[in-house]
């Protein structure tokens, strides 16, 4: 394996020079922070991360997670990374100080935990998935559900998880059947079942502190019958004993990968003696799960930009290495009396770690953007720059989920063609990078349900309001790019292509506005790719433009090849990428309907 899986100081260089996040530390919610105490924070998780994560990653994946006699057995590493990821405030840094976390920005956060997922996927969900059941429960649960489960969450004794899935609703999540029934006492009888729970079981932690979607008896139907309940696995006595909560794992499902990072099937309530709590108001549940949806895809996101990241320095130490074949000289011969050359020289190799670069970067950016979005919604002193920072967040979270995930999986795909037949062979990690990355488009909602999230509720959110502030945002960053020399064909390329997207929504927008929702929404996941492509632009040519600053500026602790390598990128992205919008832009606003289903059937 390669000794390197991420860049420390292009992902500080995102941090602080591209998205400025020493602008938000003056804010009452961070202003205990500073640059330095930041730093620290980063610098403990990356030499965590270098002992405890890097070098279990290939074994965790040939000795996976394993259910036997009702219980899931994980890797050692996994009581590692809760405990003394706890003890670092891995799961606690976001929260308030009264809740025991360090009020950090998210962005800080996000950071810490794409060195964690470059350096070894399986194992950050654990503690993020606590940290985001702890989240749930600290803002919607009652005072008594926090002082019973919280502090020991945080502490990385318990974890927690996410029940939504059923088998029979799959991501309809308006057809769940898992039951609550009323008590006399303060609780809730759960019955049901629940399938793909990640980390729903381990046998290291304490206990498991399952947040369930589940429907009231006699409660509306669809979406708005479904409330939320706390159901431990163990649940906790009156004399602060523990005592088995009746929720059985009935199987763990054995993955393409992520395979030290457990799935499982969960049974709630078999032997009719399984309790839940309820957080916050009946028939919400939903709602506040959503609420906290953002933070989840960010988070996805920021784990398949990660995945990408490490399988990019893996292949290119790789071409750094690798001696295969001789460059063609002036007249298209080889000379056979050379040595022969290191595959990075060949154009169509650097091509391929170029792609890799310019996804990986590009996508740790946009990553960070939303970040700094979401911190700037949660510190936000008006209701003006409240909405404002919303509704970018909004339009931007489908594609920051989305991007890093789908063109994740073709920048491995790539690295593993670097390696050619190497790359498909277990003694070499890009096989595992390509499978581990596969399933982050399916996480947190399918690429489809992101693409039909994306042009079906967010264009037209607000007459549009949501695009325009977003196309905003993209011509402030077309006109300060247009003030240097070097960058002016670009940003009038970015700015053709803006205008491209409001002609694709001229096609398609009439299709809406007659009530034909199905041809409107048929090609969202193309429209997705198409203004990925776009916002990607958007997002080099902003990185492009702080390189030339920095440069001029003379005054940066990056050396020139660092801001002419990032321009370099650019440069290929722009020549490689972008162009694709314009045969996606041709689907869109072609007239045939191919995939909507007619009268008679042509697939079989």
């Amino acid at each position: 394996m390669s000794a390197k899986y991420v860049d420390v100081n292009t992902l500080k260089y995102m941090l602080y020079d591209v998205h400025k996040l020493e602008d938000l530390l003056p804010r009452e919610r961070f202003q205990d922070h500073d640059k330095e105490s930041l730093d620290m924070f980063l610098d403990s998780v990356k030499e965590f991360a270098d002992r405890e994560l890097f070098p279990y990653f290939k074994e965790m994946d040939e000795h996976p997670a394993y259910h036997k006699d009702g219980k899931v057995y994980v890797h050692d590493q996994v009581k590692k990374m809760m405990y003394q990821g706890g003890e670092l405030g891995l799961i606690s840094a976001p929260f308030d100080y009264k809740d025991g976390g360090m009020q950090i920005p998210l962005m800080t956060q996000t950071a810490a935990f794409y060195m964690l997922d470059a350096a070894n996927n399986h194992l950050p969900g654990y503690a993020a998935l606590t940290s985001g059941s702890a989240e749930l429960i600290i803002h919607f649960g009652s005072k008594k559900l926090n002082e019973t489960y919280v502090p020991n969450m945080l502490s990385g004794v318990w974890s927690g998880t996410m029940c939504l899935t059923e088998p029979q609703a799959g991501s309809s999540l308006s057809d769940i059947l898992t039951k609550a029934i009323p008590t006399e006492e303060d609780h809730y009888k759960i019955s049901g079942q629940k399938i793909f729970i990640s980390g729903g079981d381990n046998d290291f932690t304490e206990n498991i502190m399952h947040l369930v979607l589940a429907r009231i008896e006699g409660a509306p139907k669809g979406t708005k019958g479904i409330s939320l309940f706390v159901v431990p696995k163990n649940r906790p006595t009156t004399n602060g004993d523990l005592e088995f909560n009746d929720v059985t794992t009935v199987a763990d499902f054995q993955k393409l990968g992520q395979r030290g990072y457990c799935t499982t099937h969960l049974g709630f309530g078999d032997a009719d003696d399984c309790q839940g709590w309820l957080v916050g108001e009946p028939n919400k549940g939903l709602h506040y799960m959503f609420l906290m949806m953002n933070g989840a895809r960010i988070a996805v996101g920021r784990g398949a930009s990660a995945i990408a990241c490490a399988a990019y320095y893996a292949s290119l130490n790789y071409a750094n290495e690798r001696a295969q074949g001789r460059k063609l000289s002036s007249d298209g011969t080889k000379n056979l009396e050379e040595d022969q050359t290191l595959i990075i020289n060949h154009p169509d190799v650097r091509r391929m770690l170029l792609h890799q670069k310019s996804v990986v970067e590009g996508s740790m950016s946009l990553v960070m953007l939303a970040s700094k979005y979401y911190d700037l919604v949660e510190t936000a002193t008006s209701k003006e720059e409240k909405e404002k920072y919303h509704t970018l967040l909004e339009m931007v979270i489908p594609i920051v989920k989305t991007y890093p995930s789908e063109a994740g999986l073709q920048a491995v795909n790539n690295g593993v063609q670097v390696l050619g037949g190497y790359g498909f062979c277990t003694d070499f990690i890009l096989q595992q990078y390509y499978r581990d990355i596969r399933i982050f488009s399916l996480y947190e909602g399918t690429t489809g349900i992101q693409s039909q999230d994306l042009l079906g509720r967010k264009v037209p959110m607000d007459n549009g309001k949501g695009l325009e502030l977003l196309s905003q945002e993209v011509m402030k960053t077309i006109e300060a790019a247009s003030a240097f020399s070097e960058l002016q064909s670009h940003a009038q390329v970015l700015g053709t292509k803006l205008q491209l997207t409001q002609k694709v929504l001229g096609t398609l927008m009439p299709f809406a506005m007659k009530g034909d929702y199905e041809r409107y929404l048929a090609d969202a996941t193309v429209f997705m790719e198409f203004l990925s492509l776009v916002l990607m632009s958007w997002t080099w040519l902003d990185i492009a433009m702080n390189a030339h600053q920095s440069m001029q500026d003379k005054a940066s602790n990056f050396s020139n090849d660092f801001y002419e390598s990032k321009i370099e990128t650019m440069k290929y992205f722009y020549a490689y990428e972008l162009p694709k919008t314009t045969g996606l832009a041709e689907i869109l606003m072609n007239p045939e309907t191919v995939t909507i289903k007619k009268d008679k059937e042509f697939i079989d």
